[in-house]
């Protein structure tokens, strides 16, 4: 048995080695408890639910992907569309590394957006902030045309989705995904920019 104290960060790394060795559809609490040597009566202690561990590890995560991408938006060294550019490019970079890198993993954040779990939800939502902050900027400058930021913003998400949305993943091996991406994102900014 387990004679360290357990708190919440360590049962999420042991979650995450969990998923990493079982993938998300086999891997379960006992696994855990097991990794952790304690009973999964103490894993539930602090996670009421498999799917709570999945969202903390996955929270985890994009947690990190957020950090590098706020940075993005609010470069104030760059004008709104480059700005705009290296967020999207940065939130793509983010996925497909992750896809490539940490299948498993990769293959629990895909389980949770399509659960359409709260850790999911609260990404696109942050996204969608990301997005809105920096057209409005643009729109402030005179970059982009006026209009309504908030659906601007929802549009340039969803005419990016195959980018970034993991229900995409597989459409992203093929080494021509940059160029495509960066057609996609050429149109989309040109389609903004102001007149």
């Amino acid at each position: 048995m387990r004679a360290q104290p357990l708190d919440a960060e360590t049962i999420v790394s042991a979650t995450e080695e969990v998923l990493r060795r079982h993938g998300p559809e086999k891997a379960t609490v006992l696994d855990v408890a097991r990794v952790l040597g304690v009973s999964h009566g103490s894993v539930y202690r602090h996670f009421p639910s498999k799917t709570a561990l999945r969202e903390a590890v996955i929270r985890r995560w994009l947690d990190r992907v957020s950090e590098d991408l706020t940075a993005a938006a609010q470069d104030s060294g760059l004008a709104p569309p480059d700005r705009l550019r290296r967020l999207l490019t940065g939130m793509f970079a983010a996925k497909w590394t992750k896809a490539r890198e940490d299948p498993e993993l990769f293959a629990t954040f895909r389980v949770l957006a399509r659960e359409h779990s709260s850790v999911s939800s609260a990404h696109v939502a942050f996204l969608l902030d990301r997005i809105r902050t920096v057209v409005a900027d643009g729109m402030a400058s005179g970059d982009f045309a006026a209009g309504d930021a908030e659906g601007i913003a929802r549009a340039v998400l969803d005419a990016t989705s195959r980018f970034h949305n993991p229900m995409h993943a597989a459409e992203w091996r093929p080494p021509e995904v940059e160029a495509e991406a960066e057609a996609v994102l050429s149109l989309v900014l040109d389609g903004i920019r102001a007149r």
